[in-house]
C-alpha cells in the first residue's frame, strides 16, 4: 500500500533575534550612520555657521540647499550598477563605490573646515562635494542593503539603518550646536569629518554582495537599461493618465515637511532667541527621540490600515503641526512651547515616514527596484527642496509667520489628488516592500 505524500514542510519563519543581531545588522547600522553625517552638515547644521558670519538668510537657505543634491542622485546611479571605478574595484562593486563616496565626503567635510565661509566661493564648491558624495553614499547604501539579504531580513536591516541614521543627525545637529559653543565651526568639521573613520572601516571589513551583473555594451546600453526602461515601465504598468496623476501627487504630498526641513529653519530658532545649545538639545537631541517613537507609531498603523491610509493622515498632521511655529512665534526664547512645538513637528515627521516609503515601494516594479525606487524616492523631494531654496527670500520677505501659514496652504492640492486617487490605491495592503527605504 502505498503510503501518503506527506505535505511539504512551511519555511521556518525568521528569528527576530537573529534578524537585528546578524552582523549585515550592525554594518547596516554604521552604514547608516555614513550617511546621516553629511547630509545635516550642508543642510540645517551649515546655516547655523552662515548665520553667525553675518550672511542674509535668502543667502543662507540658497547654500544650505546643497542637499537638493540628493533628489538627482538618479541621474549618476546608473553608474554604481555598471562602472567598476579604477583603484577601488579590488573591493567589488558595492564596496568599491562605498568608500569612493565616503572618502569624497570626508575630503569635502575638511575642504569646508579650511575654507570656512570667509572664502565664500571655494567653501560653497567644497559644501557641494559633500553632497555630491553624500548622495553617492547613500545610492551605494541602499543597493548594497538590497543585495546582501533576503526580503524577508530587510525590515531588520532597514530599522538598524534608521537607528544609525537618527544617531548620526544628533551627532551632526545637537552634538554639533552644542561644541560650536566652545570651539570654532572649522574644528566641529573636523572632528566631524575624522567620525567618518568608523564607517570607513565597516566597508572595508564587509563583505561584497555575491550578485552575478550584467554588463552593458556601452553607456547608452547602460542608460536605458538603467533609466529609461525603468521609467517607460511604469507608464505601461499604470498607463498614461493614472501614472502622469500618479507622479504629480508624488511630487506635491511632501512640500510641506520638505519646507520646514531645510536651511530657513535654524535662522529661525536664533531668531526667536535661542541659544546654539537650547536648539541643539531640544530639537536636534529630544526631537530626534520624538521622531524615532512617530516612526514606529506609523509602521504600525501602515501595518494596520495599510500606507494610503496612512499617508492621508501623515498629509494632514503635518500641516496641522506647522502652524504650530505660529504659537511659537508667539512666545519667542520660551523653552516650554519650543518643546511642545518640537513634540508635535517631529512625531508628525517620525509618522510620515513608513507610509511614504510603503506607498512608493508600493509603486516599484520588482524587476527595477533600485533604479525605480531612486527616481521616485528623488522626485518626491524634489520640490519641497526646491521651495526650501527659495525659503529664505520668502520668509524675509513676508515674515516668518506668512511662510509657514504658506506651507499648511501647499497641502491643498496633493490632497484634491489623494482624494482623486483614493479608489486606486486604497485598497492596496502593505508588504515586505514597504520595509524599503531611499
Amino acid at each position: 500500500m502505498p503510503t501518503e505524500a506527506k505535505p511539504a514542510a512551511k519555511p521556518a519563519k525568521v528569528s527576530v533575534w537573529h534578524a537585528f543581531t546578524q552582523p549585515a545588522a550592525w554594518t547596516m547600522f554604521l552604514l547608516g550612520f555614513s550617511s546621516g553625517l553629511p547630509f545635516l552638515l550642508v543642510a540645517g547644521t551649515l546655516a547655523y555657521w552662515l548665520k553667525e558670519k553675518g550672511i542674509e538668510l535668502k543667502d543662507i537657505t540658497m547654500i544650505a540647499s546643497a542637499g537638493m543634491t540628493y533628489a538627482f542622485k538618479f541621474l549618476w546611479a546608473p553608474l554604481l550598477d555598471h562602472w567598476r571605478l579604477p583603484g577601488f574595484c579590488r573591493l567589488g562593486q558595492r564596496r568599491g563605490w562605498l568608500l569612493f563616496a565616503q572618502l569624497g565626503v570626508v575630503v569635502g567635510l575638511a575642504g569646508m573646515a579650511l575654507l570656512t565661509p570667509d572664502q565664500l566661493g571655494p567653501f560653497i564648491v567644497a559644501t557641494l562635494v559633500v553632497a555630491f558624495f553624500g548622495a553617492t553614499q547613500d545610492i551605494a547604501v541602499d543597493a548594497y542593503r538590497i543585495e546582501i539579504a533576503p526580503v524577508s531580513e530587510q525590515g531588520a536591516l532597514v530599522a538598524t539603518y534608521a537607528l544609525g541614521y537618527r544617531i548620526a543627525l544628533i551627532v551632526a545637529g545637537a552634538l554639533a550646536l552644542i561644541l560650536a559653543d566652545h570651539m570654532s565651526w572649522s574644528t566641529v568639521y573636523i572632528l566631524l569629518a575624522v567620525a567618518m573613520i568608523v564607517p570607513i572601516a565597516t566597508t572595508l571589513a564587509a563583505s561584497e554582495p555575491q550578485v552575478q551583473r550584467h554588463t552593458p555594451r556601452s553607456w547608452s546600453d547602460a542608460m536605458r537599461e538603467g533609466v529609461l526602461d525603468p521609467f517607460a515601465d511604469f507608464f505601461r504598468r499604470y498607463g498614461w493618465q493614472l501614472a502622469c496623476v500618479t507622479l504629480l501627487f508624488i511630487l506635491l504630498f511632501k512640500i510641506p515637511e520638505q519646507a520646514t526641513i531645510g536651511g530657513v529653519m535654524s535662522p529661525f530658532y536664533r531668531d526667536m532667541g535661542f541659544s546654539k545649545t537650547e536648539i541643539g538639545t531640544v530639537t536636534k537631541i529630544y526631537g530626534t527621540w520624538v521622531g524615532i517613537l512617530g516612526a514606529f507609531v506609523g509602521g504600525a498603523a501602515v501595518a494596520r490600515w495599510g500606507a494610503w491610509r496612512t499617508l492621508g493622515t501623515g498629509m494632514v498632521l503635518i500641516g496641522i503641526t506647522n502652524l504650530l511655529f505660529l504659537w511659537l512665534i508667539g512666545h519667542p526664547g520660551n523653552l516650554l512651547v519650543l518643546t511642545l512645538v518640537i513634540s508635535g513637528d517631529n512625531f508628525a515627521q517620525g509618522l510620515f515616514g513608513p507610509p511614504t516609503v510603503a506607498f512608493l515601494s508600493s509603486l516599484v516594479n520588482r524587476q527595477h527596484t533600485a533604479t525605480q525606487y531612486a527616481l521616485l524616492s528623488s522626485l518626491v523631494n524634489l520640490p519641497g527642496k526646491v521651495l526650501g531654496f527659495f525659503a529664505g527670500g520668502i520668509a524675509a520677505a513676508t515674515g516668518y509667520a506668512s511662510f509657514f501659514v504658506l506651507t499648511v496652504v501647499s497641502v491643498l492640492p496633493a490632497t484634491l489628488l489623494f482624494l482623486f486617487l483614493w479608489r486606486r490605491f486604497s485598497d492596496d495592503k502593505p508588504s515586505v516592500e514597504a520595509a524599503r527605504s531611499s
